[in-house]
C-alpha cells in the first residue's frame, strides 16, 4: 500500500477548521484521487481549549507550530496562521529546514517574504504551494502556472478583495455613504481586525505582488505595488460613474511596459456591462490575458472556509499526486528583479472637483489640463449653490505624469476648492 502524505496544520481558525472537515468528510475521495491516502498527524493553535465544533481527539497537539514544523511524523507542513512575521515565518523556515513541504494560505508571508523563501525552499529540494493565499477558491495560480504555462502573460486585472467589493455594491445598491456600509460591514466581521489591510487595498495589493512574480517571471516586490483604498470615493461618484455606463471596483492592475512592470491597486471605472463591472457583493474575479490564449475570466468566492480551505486541498493532492512546480512557475533563482513603473500606460481619467461659482472657472481648469496635454472627453456640471459648482470631467487617454501635473496646476486657478478625485478607467 502506497504510504499517507500526513499533514501537519498550523492555525486553526476558520480556514483550519475547514481543512480538516475536508479531510475526514472525504477519507475514501481523497485518496482515490491521490493515489495514496491523506491524513493529518498533527495541530497547532493558539488555544487547545477552544471549542472548534470538529473532532481533534485522533491528532497529536502542539503549543509551538516550529515544533510541528519539526515532527517526524509531519511530510506537509500547512500554515494558515497569518502574518508576515513571528510564529508563521519562523514555522515555515522550519519546516523547509526539517525536510517539509509547505502549503501556504498566507498573502503577507509571500509577497514580503517570498522571494527568500522559494530559493530557501528549492535549495533544499522542497516545494511551497500558496493557491489559497490569492482569491480564496479561485485556482488563479494554478492557471497562471500549469494552464496558461505556453503564453506570454500581458495584463492581469482582478478584484481580489472581497469586502471592498461588497462596499462598493451595497453603496450603490442602497444609495447609501461610505462611512455607513463600512461601518455595516465592519459590524457583519466581513472586514479584517485592522480594516486598513481591506479597504486600505493591502490585502487585494499582496495578492497582486504574488501574481505579478507568476505572470512576469520576476522577483515578489509589494513594495513596487501602488496602493489607493476606496475610502476616498463617495456615493455621487459611485451615482455620476452610474450615469456614464460605468461602475466603481477596488481593481488590481498589473502589466509588464517597455518602462517597467506596473502594479497597481487603486478604486478604477470599468464598463458598467463588462464582467468586472457586473461582479456583486464579496465575490472575487481575476481577468488574465495571453499571447496565444486571448483573455480568460475566473470567478468565484474569494474568501471563507469553504473555498479557501478548497484552495489549500488543492495543493495538498498535487503534492500529494507528485507534481512538484517552482514556487513562482520557474526557479526562484531565475526570476530578475523588475524595473518600478508607474501607471505607465495611458487610460482616461474621470476627475471630480468642486468650483468656485464664477465666470472663467470652467476654462482656467480647461486651460491647466491642456498645457498639461490632457483634452477633455466629457464634462458636466451638477446642481450648484450660490458659491460652488460640482464639475465632472472625463478626459482623452493620458498619463498619470501628466495628470499630475494638471492636479497640482489646479491649485494656483483660484477655482478649484479642497482635493479633486482622480479616478482612472480601465479598459477590460
Amino acid at each position: 500500500m502506497t504510504s499517507p502524505l500526513r499533514l501537519g496544520i498550523a492555525g486553526l481558525g476558520t480556514v483550519g477548521v475547514g481543512i480538516v472537515r475536508i479531510v475526514q468528510k472525504h477519507v475514501a475521495l481523497l485518496e482515490g484521487r491521490a493515489g495514496r491516502p491523506i491524513v493529518i498527524s498533527a495541530v497547532s493553535a493558539r488555544s487547545k481549549t477552544k471549542n472548534r465544533d470538529v473532532d481533534l481527539s485522533d491528532y497529536a497537539w502542539e503549543d509551538d507550530p516550529v515544533e510541528l514544523a519539526k515532527r517526524d511524523d509531519v511530510d506537509l507542513f500547512i500554515e494558515v496562521m497569518g502574518g508576515h512575521e513571528g510564529p508563521a515565518k519562523d514555522a515555515t523556515e522550519a519546516a523547509i529546514a526539517a525536510g517539509k513541504d509547505v502549503v501556504s494560505a498566507n498573502k503577507a508571508l509571500m509577497a514580503v517574504h517570498g522571494q527568500s523563501l522559494a530559493e530557501m525552499a528549492e535549495a533544499a529540494g522542497r516545494v511551497i504551494r500558496f493557491e489559497a493565499a490569492v482569491a480564496g477558491g479561485v485556482p488563479v495560480v494554478k492557471a497562471l502556472t500549469e494552464g496558461l504555462a505556453g503564453n506570454e502573460i500581458t495584463r492581469i486585472m482582478g478584484v481580489m478583495n472581497g469586502s471592498c467589493n461588497y462596499i462598493l455594491t451595497r453603496m450603490q445598491d442602497a444609495g447609501l455613504s461610505y462611512e455607513a456600509v463600512f461601518d455595516e460591514a465592519n459590524q457583519l466581521g466581513y472586514l479584517e481586525a485592522d480594516p486598513e489591510l481591506d479597504v486600505g487595498g493591502i490585502d487585494a495589493g499582496h495578492k497582486l505582488a504574488l501574481l505579478s512574480s507568476i505572470a512576469f517571471g520576476t522577483q515578489v516586490d509589494f513594495d513596487a505595488v501602488e496602493l489607493e483604498g476606496i475610502g476616498s470615493v463617495t456615493i455621487e461618484d459611485i451615482n455620476h460613474a452610474a450615469d456614464m455606463g460605468y461602475k466603481i471596483k477596488l481593481l488590481g492592475v498589473a502589466q509588464l511596459t517597455g518602462r517597467g512592470l506596473e502594479q497597481r491597486m487603486a478604486p478604477c471605472l470599468v464598463p458598467a456591462t463588462s464582467p468586472l463591472g457586473q461582479l456583486e457583493g464579496g465575490t472575487n474575479m481575476v481577468v488574465l490575458e495571453g499571447d496565444a490564449v486571448g483573455q480568460i475570466v475566473l470567478r468565484g468566492a474569494g474568501a471563507g472556509e469553504g473555498p479557501t480551505a478548497s484552495a489549500i486541498m488543492g495543493d495538498v493532492m498535487d503534492i500529494a499526486r507528485g507534481l512538484r512546480i517552482s514556487t513562482f512557475g520557474q526557479p526562484a533563482a531565475q526570476l530578475r528583479k523588475a524595473r518600478a513603473a508607474r501607471a505607465a500606460v495611458p487610460a482616461p481619467y474621470y476627475l471630480r472637483m468642486q468650483l468656485l461659482d464664477k465666470p472663467g472657472a470652467l476654462a482656467k481648469v480647461a486651460y491647466a489640463l491642456g498645457e498639461a496635454g490632457i483634452s477633455i472627453d466629457r464634462m458636466r456640471q451638477y446642481g450648484h449653490d450660490d458659491t460652488m459648482a460640482p464639475v465632472l470631467i472625463v478626459t482623452h487617454k493620458t498619463t498619470r505624469t501628466a495628470l499630475d501635473e494638471a492636479l497640482a496646476a489646479f491649485a494656483g486657478t483660484g477655482v478649484v476648492t479642497g482635493e479633486p478625485v482622480a479616478i482612472r478607467i480601465e479598459a477590460v
